[in-house]
């Protein structure tokens, strides 16, 4: 998205802003109190941790607190229309991510916001590769037994995700696509009894980001045979990519930071760039990376760009599908 695109509606009020004596000192002074971060999923989830870790740092280099409030539900539309209706003043901004800023459009028949033209692009955060993990009572080792497994057993395997359009789901869906497999998918919205049926066998297979499954993979109650993203990750060094596993395939979850269209230009820019050097601190990385993502700050015409191609990769994959979550 450049800035020419950007709504117009963006530029005019920030003209308006600028134009005022006193609302222009007011933006001078920005922020003079706390801000509010909406988190758009559940608490303990990729990117509930994630916004606290960066809004933790924010805090530090604003010098005001970044305040999050979970707002979840309907696939994350609850928590984005939440933003999209707050006040252009860079006092609400919030997370966005594949499912309300790409995937949602194509699964909903109406959205309760527009995610091109009622939100602007702050800064990408971060990448979230899944790891592809199976029920340890699956007779399969690598991807390639997996693979064949599904296809003599077509319609008995489930893979659960913590709901539809979500990464989880559209790497499943994306995996199945590329294989020829006919497998199940059973959404879920209970990371916790989700993680409980895999290890139980009644869902088989999961793509799931890291940190859900890290400590289960470890200790043996499930079996870790893939990760979805382009390169192996520190948690997990020996278990390769997709596509070192033969799967030309790559999918991942990301999370950035979006605000209500309308704030000055002046505010994007200065959370733009507090953004992009909180992520540059190395103990932030450090621990982004622990939890087996990818730090990946971005400018906002970058950012803006990047939800434009996430939203028509993912497009096909959807109506492959027939998901629907009306």
């Amino acid at each position: 998205m450049s800035a020419s695109s950007l709504p117009r509606r963006h530029f005019l009020g920030a003209a308006a802003l600028l134009a005022s004596p006193g609302l222009a000192r007011a933006q001078g002074d920005w922020p003079s109190r706390p801000i509010r971060f909406i988190a758009t999923g559940p608490a303990g989830g990729a990117g509930d941790v994630i916004s606290r870790l960066v809004c933790e740092r924010l805090t530090a280099r604003l010098g005001q607190p970044v305040v999050v409030e979970n707002r979840p539900g309907a696939g994350t539309n609850i928590g984005m229309a939440a933003i999209a209706r707050s006040p252009a003043d860079g006092y609400t901004i919030g997370l966005a991510s594949i499912a309300s800023n790409a995937v949602n459009r194509w699964l909903y028949k109406s959205l309760p916001f527009d995610p091109e033209k009622d939100v602007v692009p702050v800064s990408l955060m971060a990448l979230t590769p899944n790891l592809m993990v199976v029920s340890p009572s699956l007779p399969v080792r690598n991807v390639a037994e997996f693979i064949a497994y599904a296809k003599s057993h077509p319609g008995s395997l489930n893979y659960g995700s913590v709901g539809s359009g979500s990464s989880q789901h559209l790497a499943g869906a994306q995996f199945a696509l590329a294989n020829g497999l006919d497998m199940q998918h059973v959404p879920y919205n209970n990371s916790g009894q989700l993680n409980t049926d895999m290890m139980e066998g009644r869902v088989q297979v999961l793509f799931q980001s890291v940190s859900a499954v890290a400590e289960m993979a470890r200790s043996g109650r499930m079996r870790p045979l893939a990760v979805t993203g382009t390169e192996r990750l520190d948690a997990f060094p020996e278990v390769p990519t997709l596509r070192e596993a033969g799967v030309n395939i790559t999918s991942m979850g990301w999370f950035g930071v979006v605000a209500p269209t309308g704030v000055p230009e002046p505010i994007l820019e200065k959370l733009n760039a507090e953004t992009v050097a909180a992520l540059g601190e190395p103990d932030l990385r450090r621990r982004i990376t622990e939890l087996g993502s990818i730090p990946r700050p971005m400018t906002r015409v970058e950012f803006g760009r990047w939800m434009a191609d996430e939203t028509a990769k993912w497009r096909p994959v959807v109506q492959a599908t027939g998901a629907t979550a009306d």
